[in-house]
């Protein structure tokens, strides 16, 4: 069986989304400033408990599945999460991330995005890895953009959320330009 084995970097240790995560997931996704951008927010406890009992039994790198990993710092503590989605063609994936309000801007999203994409590209040999974005969410771009990667679209009003249409914006990076 196919597993995620963790990545650590000088700051932070990324395994998968697991139980001991749950109050601190369910507090930061609930969050109005950290939903804001988010498709999926828990309700209750519950439904992140659910969230996570099915993210658990996700394989990694199997066509069209999305894995969530825990973005936690070295003492454990939960910073964020990182979706990985793995789609059919088996070369390309896309990523999401999410990060506590008290872990944003200390740089440890791009720490954990570029150990993440290191893995895609270096230990899955991945050709393209894309990530879909709000045009508003400018801290989103700016993390994007930092690494390397090039808007390829602007879709206008493609996406549709709680009964409004909002724009997408597309940004990918190739293998070969991976710095």
């Amino acid at each position: 069986m196919n597993t995620f084995n963790s990545l650590t970097t000088d700051r932070l240790v990324i395994r998968t989304l697991d139980m001991r995560d749950k109050e601190a997931f369910y507090t930061y996704r609930s969050t109005p400033e950290v939903y804001k951008y988010q498709s999926w927010k828990p309700a209750d406890i519950s439904e992140a408990e659910n969230f996570i009992s099915a993210n658990m039994a996700v394989v990694p790198d199997t066509g069209d599945s999305w894995l969530q990993v825990a973005v936690c710092l070295k003492d454990g503590q939960l910073a964020g999460d990182i979706g990985i989605h793995f789609l059919d063609d088996g070369f390309q994936a896309e990523i999401g991330y999410t990060f506590a309000p008290g872990f944003q801007g200390q740089g440890y999203a791009s720490e954990a995005v570029r150990a993440v994409i290191d893995y895609l590209f270096a230990g899955l040999g991945k050709h393209r890895v894309t990530g879909s974005v709000d045009p508003d969410n400018l801290k989103s771009i700016k993390l994007l953009e930092g690494l390397g990667f090039r808007k390829e679209a602007h879709f206008i009003k493609s996406y549709r959320l709680n009964d409004e249409w909002y724009d997408d914006c597309v940004y990918a990076i190739l293998a070969e330009e991976w710095k």
